[in-house]
Parts: C-alpha cells; structure tokens; sequence
C-alpha cells in the first residue's frame, strides 16, 4: 500500500495600485472626489485673477491652461478600491499581473520494501518509507493585453526529475518549468502565440499535483509522452467551442537541441456539447541526438464527460512511434480511465485504471505489458490545503518489480 499526503498552499492574485499622497487627496480618494477638488481649484484661480486683474490691469492666463500647465495628481487606477488595493485590474504594466505559491509533499510506503527504497515506474512520487519534498513552486503571470509572460520557477525532486533528459546539462535550468512571452495578435477572435519554454500539451494530468485527480501520475504520463518543450506554440478560437493549437519546437525535453531538426505538432480542443469535451493532439519530428531522419511520433486523446457538477470522467489512449532503423519501428501504446466523485464540500474519492504497452521496451527498457489500479480520497481542510490518501497497485506480465534487500524481481508492487 502506498499513502501518499499532499499538501498545497495557494496563494491568490497580488495587484499594485497607487494610492494618491498629499493633504488634499486622501486615501479614500474617488474619482468623484478628484473632479470636485479641480472644480473647487478653478474657482479659486479664477477668483485670484480677478482679484489680481482689478488690482494692476496685468494679463492673465486663462483658467484652463493655468489649470492644464499646473502638475494633476494621478488617477486612481481603474480595478482598486482607491487605497491601493487591486485586484489585477490596474493600468500600464501592473495590470493582469498575479502571482502563486505551492507547496507539495508526500509519504510514501512500499509493501516490497526494496533495498534502494525507489518506488519503480512512477516519475514524482519515487521515495520509500520517508517524508518527502515533492514541489516547491512559485508562479509570477501577466495577462497578455496584447503583451504578457510567464514563469514558473520550481525547486524539489520533481523539478530534478523533469529535466533528467536535458541535453544541456545546466542546472540552473532545473528551476524553470516554464518561461515564456506571449502575444495576442488582432486577427480574427484573437490569435496567441507564445515563445518559451511551456509544458506539453498532451495527457490528461499535469506536473502539479493538485490539479490531478489522483496524487501519483498515471503510466502515461510517466512513461508515454514529454514533460516540456522549447520554441513556438499558437492557439486560435474558431468557435466559441473549437479551438485550435500548434507547436514548433526544439523536441522532447530538451530547451538546448540534440540534433539539428526540429518537432513539429497540432491538435484542437472541441466542446461538442456542454458535458463533453475532446482534445486530440498530435507531434512528430527527430529525437534522437544527432540524428535528424529517425523521427518519433505521438498520438494523444483525452476525452472528458462532465456527467453532473460532482461527477466527472476522463478517458485518455497514447500511441507512439519511432524508426529504430530504416526497415523498423518501435512502438508504445496505452489507455487510461479517470473517475471523481465529489462526496461533499470536504470530501472527493478518484479511482483510476490503466493498461500500458511497452512492445518495444522504449520507457521501461523490457518488453512488457504493465498495469495499474489507484483510489485517492482527497481532504479538503481548507481553501487553500488539501491532503490525499491513495493506494496503489501496479502489475507486469514479467518480473519487473524489486522486493525485499537482494531485490528479488516479481509481478507487481503495493
């Protein structure tokens, strides 16, 4: 059995506003307020030219340009409350921008104790017996409005692991999951194009925990498909409904190139109807280094039915291949199943089911054919905390998995 607690911390959107100094503009400053104080100003100037004018006869300035050339307060920025707290609506620079924080860590217990204390096939969650730091994350995000970024900057095991394959070898990468600018372009319904660093787009899970149904990844995410890419991507609205994506990019994990071509990949997102969802994704393109005529390519497939508020399914089938040679092709294939049952506002249970194929052995290097039961409860404590209890089994048609201090290879693991 594998119990497994997380823990995350949320932080919400932080937004600068300018509060208004000086004696006569308060903190509690409307734009009300600012028009009645100029009214008040044009008053007394005009009141003070008069009173200049009968005394010498000299000429005057009108009210107005005395009024335009005299230095204006600034306005209250548009989305605060006039003392400066926002909302991510403010103007120039600071508006849309919002940050985040989380923190992630588990237990972790394997019923086959193995001397190296790994817990195999899984990519996050890999520690035995001991607690854990899984992923310290900090998000800093502007809006594009038409220019914005992001960064994710990442610390703890899973940033390691993310960026195991990086041909580049610099550590200082492994801080970033993601680092990019984007772009809305006035075509059409808006189209967004990013350059950066971001995450794939295929599975149906993601790095951070919490946005998971369960806690440890499924098969296909750990073993079938990339983790992050390097280069373009673009999105474009059709419809209301129907969204279209792309991507050019350096390949597979990588933000410094192994070889000189470069991976290419499309796909779209469709709401058909209300509770369905189906997102199909497709990459192709050269990785293996310095090799630019042996390409690898991946099909993805997730499908989502949202049946009630509280009850959603997730469907998800991988299909990979790649030229071994100029005659042969390896190939990976796999279908996972996802349900939640939100039970009330505390408590949610997800039970996820998997069937994996590693034909060729390309992420496990054994031919085998691997599966794999969960159930998560999630705890919601508070807002912005949530632990999960989860057990896990996972079993080969070969003897895979380690057990007991000589390591002795059996069919499965707890």
């Amino acid at each position: 059995m594998s119990r497994n607690s997380l823990k995350t911390i949320t932080a919400g959107v932080l937004s600068l506003g300018l509060v208004l100094p000086g004696p006569i503009l308060g903190q509690g400053t409307t734009n009300e307020d600012l028009l009645a104080t100029v009214k008040r100003l044009e008053a007394r100037v005009a009141e003070l030219e008069s009173q200049i004018g009968k005394r010498d006869g000299a000429a005057t300035p009108s009210t107005a340009q005395t009024v335009e050339s005299a230095p204006q307060p600034a306005p209250v920025p548009s989305g605060t409350d006039g003392k400066g707290n926002g909302n991510g609506n403010g103007n120039g620079f600071l508006k849309g921008l919002g940050w985040e924080a989380m923190v992630d860590g588990y237990y972790g217990y394997n019923f086959n104790r193995p001397a190296s204390r790994v817990n195999q096939l899984r990519n996050f969650d890999i520690n035995d017996n001991q607690f854990s730091l899984n992923l310290a994350k900090f998000v800093l995000q502007k809006k594009a409005e038409p220019f914005g970024f992001r960064l994710d900057l990442d610390y703890g095991q899973t940033a390691d692991l993310i960026h195991a394959s990086e041909p580049s070898n610099l550590t200082t990468l492994r801080v970033i999951q993601q680092a990019y600018f984007t772009v809305v372009a006035p075509v059409g319904k808006g189209l967004t194009v990013d350059f950066g660093e971001f995450v794939t787009p295929h599975g149906a899970e993601v790095i951070e925990s919490r946005d998971n149904f369960n806690y440890s990844r499924s098969l296909l995410f750990a073993l079938a498909i990339p983790y992050y890419h390097f280069g373009l991507r673009a999105s474009y609205p059709v419809k209301d409904n129907f969204t279209l994506n792309a991507q050019l990019v350096n390949g597979w994990n990588n933000i410094v190139d192994n070889n000189s071509g470069k991976t290419f990949g499309f796909g779209f997102s469709w709401t058909p109807k209300k509770k369905w969802t189906w997102v199909q994704n497709y990459m192709a393109g050269p990785e293996q280094p310095n090799n630019n005529t042996n390409w690898r390519q991946l099909f993805d497939t997730t499908v989502t039915y949202s049946a009630t508020e509280k009850v959603t399914f997730v469907g998800n089938y991988d299909y990979g291949l790649e030229r071994a040679s100029p005659v042969s092709f390896i190939h990976w294939t796999g279908v996972a199943g996802y349900a939640r049952f939100q039970v009330n506002k505390w408590l949610a249970l997800a039970p996820r089911l998997e069937w994996y194929n590693d034909h060729d052995g390309f992420s496990t290097q054994q031919r085998q054919t691997i599966r794999e039961f969960t159930l998560t409860t999630e705890h919601k404590l508070r807002d912005n905390i949530i632990t999960r209890l989860e057990y896990r089994h996972d079993w080969s048609d070969k003897d895979y998995f380690m057990r007991g201090p000589e390591n002795t290879l059996v069919r499965s693991q707890d």
